[in-house]
């Protein structure tokens, strides 16, 4: 049995937890191969609503075994904070398997992020703030630590000392912030190595053994395409390669091994942070967006920016991860706007661009054109199958499938598990 990706098709917060909440009693190893606590997932099940950072969704379902991969950086209190408060709720965590090769976010790191941040001034990121980005930094610099050099105090020693020779010179002469002592670091790290060494595994051979005996291997993209560092709208992007290709690279799966690549993609835009968004609504229906799909972030708290669906940006998005199927989400958000326009072309200067454009000049110089399509007002939560939705609902997907060139293979018409409807099978072969 091949594995499958899930990867966001937007700028994040598309809903893919619930997509792979909506797989978890299908597969049998659910893979976060990237990002760190920085992103997170709101999976609302039986009405119960449970908010997850560094866990892969599929903690949710008995039978999965949820997999850190090695592309992923660790942040040890925030992982062992997620894992009590989810057995503080009756969730079995003990199955949970850790990536020897993932890197650790160490507290320097964290600082570093605030510092340099607010030192950017109007020219900042936009970050969370966790210490992601410098971390993924120490890790392409070879300063990084790994989870398995927990488990050997003397390396740990080392690899700390020599993080710190850099760091301490950047923090006192250029920040004026004091210097942080090496024994400060490792004895922090090593606190948590016995409770760490249950979990940790080669997880590249438990992956490729599974797939090999025909288990489901799901991996779930943290972030999404256009916060992707090479693919993203750079610089406002993050610090891995959240498509379907870094899966590869942060779970040691071969490409030749993933039958599915699945796109979610929320039935308007949203994005947290600074950068371009041609189609962001800085008026009333941008805050109608904003409050009755919540928008806020799951980490941070902050209020997400909200815009009209843009089709550009999914075609592009079909195009580098190579869906084979979209998850359309949050359609019900949009019962009750009257007319609702979808973006199907940019006017940079005058030019009218169908693909995104080139540069990010021009991307950020991008007003949208748009064609409109009729709303409804029909409560859409109960629908199951697409001839359930009202005439203008179900014009709507049908269009959007249109646009993006790949098939709508569900449709999410509430925040539970159970409110989707399923058009097409998102598993390879019926299991």
């Amino acid at each position: 049995m091949p594995a499958i990706v899930i990867v966001g098709a937007q700028w994040g917060d598309e809903g893919k937890g619930k997509a792979t909440d909506l797989l978890g009693e299908r597969v049998d190893y659910v893979v976060k191969p990237n990002g760190g606590n920085n992103a997170g997932h709101t999976v609302v099940v039986g009405g119960e609503k449970f908010e997850l950072k560094l866990l892969p969704a599929g903690i949710l379902s008995p039978q999965v075994t949820p997999v850190i991969g090695n592309g992923v950086v660790v942040n040890l209190p925030a992982l062992f904070e997620e894992i009590e408060t989810l057995a503080s709720r009756g969730v079995a965590t003990d199955r949970l398997r850790i990536s020897a090769n993932a890197h650790v976010v160490a507290p320097y790191h964290q600082t570093l992020d605030k510092v340099t941040e607010r030192f950017l001034g109007k020219r900042a990121i936009g970050t969370t703030g966790r210490g992601i980005g410098p971390a993924y930094m120490d890790k392409a610099g070879r300063l990084g630590i790994r989870v398995q050099d927990l488990f050997d105090a003397s390396i740990l020693r080392q690899k700390v000392e020599g993080a710190l020779r850099q760091k301490n010179e950047l923090l006192v002469k250029l920040y004026n912030r004091r210097a942080v002592e090496i024994d400060e670091i490792t004895d922090g790290l090593l606190q948590y190595a016995e409770r760490l060494r249950p979990h940790v595994v080669d997880t590249t051979l438990l992956l490729n053994d599974a797939l090999d005996r025909g288990e489901v291997v799901l991996m779930e993209g943290g972030q999404a395409t256009f916060l992707d560092v090479d693919h993203g709208t750079y610089p406002f992007v993050t610090s891995s390669n959240p498509t379907a290709g870094g899966a590869c690279t942060g779970s040691g799966i071969g490409p030749t091994r993933i039958d599915r690549s699945i796109g979610i993609v929320k039935a308007y835009t949203t994005r947290v942070g600074a950068g371009p968004f041609p189609t962001e609504l800085e008026d009333e229906w941008g805050e109608h967006l904003q409050r009755v799909g919540h928008e806020v972030g799951v980490n941070t708290g902050r209020p997400r920016r909200c815009g009209w669906y843009d089709s550009l940006m999914i075609r592009h998005a079909v195009r580098i991860n190579g869906f084979t199927d979209l998850v359309l989400t949050k359609l019900d958000v949009l019962t009750g706007i009257p007319e609702l326009p979808i973006c199907v072309g940019y006017d940079v200067d005058g030019v009218r661009h169908d693909t995104m454009p080139m540069t990010q000049t021009e991307f950020h110089h991008a007003v949208p054109v748009y064609e409109t399509l009729p709303g409804w007002s029909e409560d859409i939560s109960g629908a199951r199958r697409l001839e359930d939705l009202p005439t203008n609902a179900r014009r709507y997907v049908e269009r959007l499938e249109e646009l993006a060139g790949c098939r709508i293979s569900a449709v999410g018409v509430g925040p539970d598990r159970a409110d989707t409807i399923t058009v097409h099978d998102l598993l390879p072969e019926s299991r």
